[in-house]
């Protein structure tokens, strides 16, 4: 059983807890602001591959904050977060031995995929042979029986004679491509494969066969840096700076080991607050939000997930993304769930072809398909699908010329009429349209109690809203449109995440009967 934490965006914690509940049956799991804390006997492949998570942390330490006051002498405090922060030696040392086994892990499974990929250019250089050595015997038969033709015949079938033999010309010379990338494939994958097992073997043999002791001394001269983060009103009494400083002289003379900021072996992250100090090591180079099967980014792909996780798909559900962009709901969604399948619309020709592009880049042409047509007239049977799911657009970097708060009635309108019954809508907004749509649906759900409107005007009015008069009279002329084409959506959830510069709002309604 290892202790992990994950980070995680401004609203996914909760996404995040359950992912690791029912992925990797942690246990002990605990949510604060920003980070989930779990602990899991699952492969270190297993933990890598959660969706919900930014980055994935080995946990050094836990503990509560560290009290210091703005008045406390440097030499105070540099004792104080030497006795909170630094610990027990053997505690570091068999923290770090984890940390190496966990790296060989993750090392041979990397190997194994590149051997796997190398034995499929092999097969396929094996069935190119034996496609080479067919047309050589071909060839030679050929020539035997050219004897017996007469001159027309002879004419005819040595110009079909040259058209082969160009053809397998072009052949041969692939098949030695594809030997020689075989052969460099094979060499770089063996001696990867042998060395990460060498170094693996020699850990677990320390480990189990030489006892705890040898295993802990085998641990030195590790080099190492410190990435810290202060918070909250501890950070006006000391600096993410001396802090690493004070960390950086304590593991020096605590293990021995040596301090390099620029190709470190080790890193280590500490994030103190006022509410709790951590202490863990980085177990990937890259975010785990970096989809390798996503080749052109848009939204996030925690967002993505979560958006998808919410509509709840079953084995042969269609869901349809109205304005799908550049894909990354549908592709996070086709990965998830296998059994499904998917439409992703939109108007703009660009964004479909980096759409394309990257539903061919995930391998995933089977199951998603794309679809040029406007959200306010999907061309689409009314009733027909599972869930929409929809990221409209909005912000700096993602907004139109289309004034969505004008058009979101009317594509409201379209997304309720092609859900079934009992379908589910997910939609993220921006705080502006999450009020407008709250404001639509509480006219066309207030009738005459007057306690729904009122709440609804209170939930608006605590909504972050900074909208010019203009825009606010917009709003107020857009909610008397189409107000009762979405009278059958019933509010289930709705959750604020962060998306870096600015906040959305995540929506989840249920078509319910009319």
């Amino acid at each position: 059983m290892v202790r992990y934490y994950c980070t995680a965006g401004n609203g996914m914690e909760s996404f995040l807890v359950e992912e690791v509940k029912k992925k990797l049956a942690a246990r002990d799991v605990h949510q604060i602001p920003g980070k989930v804390l779990f602990s899991s006997s699952a492969t270190i492949h297993r933990v890598c591959d959660l969706k919900a998570a930014e980055r994935l942390f080995l946990l050094l330490k836990q503990d509560s904050p560290v009290g210091m006051s703005t008045h406390t002498s440097p030499a105070k405090t540099a004792s104080v977060l030497r006795s909170r922060l630094l610990g027990d030696r053997r505690q570091w040392l068999r923290a770090v031995m984890t940390w190496s086994r966990l790296q060989g892990e993750l090392a041979a499974s990397r190997s194994a995929v590149t051997a796997s990929t190398t034995h499929g250019v092999r097969e396929k250089g094996r069935e190119s042979e034996r496609q080479s050595d067919e047309g050589k015997k071909c060839r030679q038969e050929s020539r035997k029986r050219s004897h017996s033709f007469t001159a027309e015949e002879s004419d005819e079938k040595r110009q079909r004679g040259r058209e082969q033999i160009r053809r397998h010309a072009l052949e041969l010379e692939k098949d030695d491509d594809v030997k020689e990338s075989e052969e460099v494939c094979a060499t770089y994958s063996k001696k990867e494969l042998e060395q990460n097992v060498e170094s693996y073997s020699k850990n677990m043999k320390n480990m189990d066969d030489l006892g705890e002791d040898a295993s802990l001394e085998s641990v030195e001269n590790v080099s190492f840096r410190i990435n810290c983060k202060c918070s909250g009103s501890l950070s006006r009494c000391v600096g993410a700076q001396e802090v690493s400083k004070v960390m950086g002289v304590g593991l020096s003379k605590l293990l021995g080991w040596k301090a390099d900021l620029k190709n470190p072996k080790l890193e280590i992250s500490v994030f103190l607050s006022d509410d709790y100090s951590l202490l863990g090591i980085p177990l990937t180079r890259l975010p785990l939000a970096n989809r390798s099967y996503i080749k052109s980014t848009g939204l996030r792909s925690t967002i993505a997930w979560a958006m998808a996780s919410l509509a709840q798909i079953q084995p042969g559900f269609c869901i349809v993304d109205p304005m799908c962009g550049v894909g990354t709901i549908l592709i996070e969604a086709a990965n998830e769930h296998k059994a499904a399948c998917f439409l992703g619309v939109d108007i703009d020709d660009g964004q479909l072809h980096k759409a394309d592009e990257n539903i061919a880049f995930a391998e995933l042409q089977g199951r998603v398909h794309l679809l040029k047509a406007s959200s306010k007239a999907l061309p689409l049977p009314s009733a027909s699908v599972d869930a929409v799911v929809c990221d409209l657009p909005f912000g700096r970097k993602f907004s139109t010329r289309v004034n969505m708060a004008d058009n979101l009635p009317l594509i409201l309108s379209e997304m309720e009429r092609v859900l079934c019954v009992g379908g589910t809508l997910v939609v993220l907004l921006s705080p502006q349209l999450s009020c407008l749509l709250k404001k639509l649906l509480s006219h066309t759900h207030s009738g005459p109690k007057g306690s729904k409107e009122d709440e609804s005007q209170t939930g608006i009015k605590n909504c972050l809203v900074s909208s010019s008069e203009q825009q606010i009279s917009q709003i107020k002329s857009s909610s008397s449109q189409e107000t009762l084409t979405i009278s059958s959506l019933r509010h289930q959830t709705t959750l604020r995440v962060s998306l870096g510069a600015i906040d959305g709002l995540i929506h989840k309604y249920i078509k319910t009967p009319d």
